[in-house]
């Protein structure tokens, strides 16, 4: 029965799988990112040297790109340690990583929007609540393979502590970035790409290390 407790007990046991699982679809989610890309229409040069001011105007759908490329990049890396750090897997970790690219999935939606609309609150907070969704996932993924006791040795004394205070300083600075928005869109924006460019070079150099 696919239903019973044999399965139940048998699904999900293989993190090397789920790990495949998720490079593939990361890899196809950042090569979506670039398809919002487009090179300016003809009608919009219209004389000689028109093609540099419409190739300016690109520059909302450009940060977007380049601000969630390193975003999924991060959370790439994020989870990878999750997985790395797990003896096994069960079918309630896989259900969680599912939920965790659920998540990962929905960014290009959320960049297109957002490029489109990056002085509009409503794009901003949807963006963050895209983010929110990744973190609170991975989070979760976490702590249940903690409860669950699916860690090795290393990963409960030291990757678990470590990447629990990571994911939730991160999920806060990142509020706050939302927050910003009641100033203005382009701040928050630009504290966004400011963290996301900070959690690249930690946890060497970064604030989240310091904090």
């Amino acid at each position: 029965m696919a239903g019973g407790p044999a399965y139940t007990r048998l699904a999900g046991l293989s993190v090397e799988r789920l790990a495949a699982l998720s490079d593939g679809i990361f890899a196809v989610v950042m090569t979506l990112l670039v398809l919002d890309l487009h090179a300016p229409a003809r009608a919009a040069v219209r004389a000689e040297g028109g093609l540099a001011p419409a190739l300016g105007r690109l520059w909302p759908s450009v940060v977007a790109y380049l601000m969630s490329f390193l975003t999924l990049g991060i959370f790439w890396l994020a989870q990878q340690a999750q997985l790395a750090a797990d003896r096994r897997g069960d079918r309630n970790l896989t259900w969680l990583h599912l939920g965790l690219l659920l998540g990962v999935s929905l960014m290009p939606f959320s960049t297109g929007l957002l490029a489109r609309y990056m002085a509009d609150r409503l794009a901003l907070g949807l963006y963050w609540a895209n983010l929110l969704l990744v973190g609170a996932m991975l989070l979760a993924c976490w702590r249940y393979a903690r409860r669950a006791g699916l860690l090795t040795p290393a990963g409960e004394a030291d990757a678990f502590p470590i990447n629990q205070r990571r994911i939730i300083r991160a999920q806060a600075l990142y509020a706050v970035a939302a927050l910003a928005s009641l100033v203005s869109t382009y701040v928050s924006v630009a504290i966004l790409v400011a963290l996301q460019l900070d959690s690249a070079v930690s946890p060497r150099w970064g604030l989240l290390r310091r904090l």
